[in-house]
């Protein structure tokens, strides 16, 4: 069995900036489209409660799939390690 890889970290950002929650997508080998669909639910979530997501450390092959699946992207800001922080909006 493949060690668990991070794909990224998600934070629910709330309609005043607040961060609401936080977690980690990680599983074995790399990303497929059920992580995406992960991605793409937790923003419309965050949509309804007027906020967005923002991603930490997107692993290469997560970025490029939502990339592929046409889910906005805006880089946001810079991490302390140099990491772009993501923004997925509807």
């Amino acid at each position: 069995m493949d060690p668990l890889q991070l794909w990224c970290k998600v934070a629910v950002i709330g309609p005043d900036g607040t961060e609401l929650t936080r977690c980690e997508l990680e599983g074995p080998g790399t990303p497929d489209l059920g992580t995406v669909d992960q991605v793409a639910r937790l923003a419309l979530l965050a949509g309804r409660l007027e906020g967005h997501i923002a991603l930490d450390e997107v692993s290469a092959s997560l970025r490029g799939l939502l990339e592929l699946a046409g889910l906005y992207v805006e880089v946001e800001g810079q991490t302390k390690l140099g990491e772009e922080t993501l923004r997925i909006q509807e």
